[in-house]
């Protein structure tokens, strides 16, 4: 029998969601629970997932029919529903008893990334006026604190990226970056190294790249840009700002680009020996093949 054929009948008694590793259509459940991670990213919760996607595989159904098949209480499905309504990724009928049906995915994803667009639009707007009501309190400092290193860790691509873009545009005088040729090119496509280029300070590129890679400096001062002996851990990769700031990415090989980590300082002590050993792997580097 088609595993599909088979997905749809017995829809009354099991689904996609909690098949047993016996059946012909678990292989099929490990892809469900592979997608609910990935509409994680786009902010829906792992019912709202699981509700979608019945949907969108089983076609419309009724409030109650979704409820039995996939096992939830009544009023939380009648509530995921409404969620995925004002989501714009679910839509019902007028008919009764009521239908719903989801949306095509590439037009969910595309609601879903807009809705996030709008968000982040809106809290930019608010900034004036946060800041405004931050200034109207006033500071309880009666002493100058004196200064204490700092660090923060940082966790997965957005917010390493997000730090590195605050990095760049901060940036008075230098910027240093010493990485494997896999580092160099997330950096380029994040388009790390065209904000460096763009801002007009003083940098400097030290990397493993091969020269199958060396298309991501076309457009750079091939004099800013050199070649780490072989000899050197790929594992090592830093960013270093004004000699006052670094970013230093802690790796292992198994963690994926979601998964990486970095910690950013400002401690005096740490910047300095990174620093110097970025300016001794320059002095014995070469300037990469124009």
């Amino acid at each position: 029998m088609d595993p599909h054929l088979e997905m749809k009948n017995d829809e009354s008694s099991s689904s996609i969601f909690d098949a047993d590793s016996s059946s012909v259509i678990y292989e099929q459940k490990i892809t469900c629970d592979k997608l609910k991670i990935e509409l994680a990213k786009f902010g829906l919760t792992s019912n709202q997932s699981k509700v979608y996607i019945y949907l969108g595989k089983y076609g419309s159904k009724t409030a109650p029919e979704v409820c039995k098949a996939l096992k939830m209480p009544r009023t939380e499905t009648y509530h995921l529903l409404t969620t995925l309504q004002n989501k714009g990724l679910v839509s019902a009928t007028f008919q009764h008893p009521t239908r719903f049906s989801a949306e095509p995915l590439n037009k969910a994803i595309w609601v879903l990334v807009n809705a996030e667009k709008e968000r982040v639009n809106t809290l930019e707007s608010q900034e004036g006026e946060i800041k405004k009501l931050w200034d109207s309190i006033p500071d309880g400092k009666s002493i100058q604190e004196t200064r204490e290193d700092k660090f923060q860790m940082l966790e997965g691509v957005n917010q390493i990226n997000s730090k590195i873009k605050e990095m760049i545009k901060s940036a008075n005088s230098e910027f240093l970056i010493l990485g494997a040729e896999k580092d160099f090119l997330k950096f380029y496509h994040a388009n790390h190294l065209e904000n460096v280029q763009n801002s007009k300070i003083n940098f400097k590129l030290l990397s493993s790249i091969s020269d199958n890679a060396l298309y991501i400096f076309d457009d750079m001062d091939r004099t800013k840009v050199k070649k780490i002996p072989s000899g050197v851990h790929d594992n090592l990769c830093f960013l270093i700002k004004d000699s006052k700031e670094i970013i230093h990415f802690i790796k292992n090989s198994n963690q994926t680009s979601q998964q990486m980590n970095a910690m950013w300082t400002d401690s005096e002590t740490l910047v300095y020996s990174m620093k110097m050993l970025f300016d001794s792997f320059w002095s014995i580097s070469k300037n990469i093949h124009l």
